[in-house]
């Protein structure tokens, strides 16, 4: 659970951590964790997730296999400013942004020309 705490009682320890008004909580049943980043998604099909919630203040703890995923995605919201500012059609739009990925002064200036 904790470095160095190694040897220890997790009984006792769990005493010690509630008297510093530490409770920690393991969520059942996870069926799949994914964190989003602008271009890129890594997730846990198998992943053990603990809460430790500190005086009101939580964190969340996720161990598991990571697996990387570039996101191909693009925002329906950038389409569409694209396609208001260049009168392109969608298609066209989309293509452009998944050229430069995803960079929308570049999408248009690139449609403009």
């Amino acid at each position: 659970m904790f470095p160095g705490m190694r040897g220890m009682n997790p009984k006792k320890l769990k005493q010690m951590m509630k008297q510093m008004g530490i409770d920690i909580k393991e969520i059942e049943d996870v069926e799949e964790v994914i964190i989003r980043t602008a271009d890129l998604e890594i997730v846990f099909h198998d992943a053990d997730v603990t809460i430790m919630d500190a005086r009101g203040s939580k964190t969340y703890q996720i161990s598991g296999t990571p697996e990387e995923r570039h996101r191909e995605e693009i925002p329906d919201s950038d389409i569409q400013l694209v396609i208001d500012q260049t009168g392109v059609s969608e298609s066209e739009a989309k293509a452009a942004l998944k050229e430069v990925r995803g960079d929308l002064a570049e999408a248009i200036m690139s449609l403009k020309k």
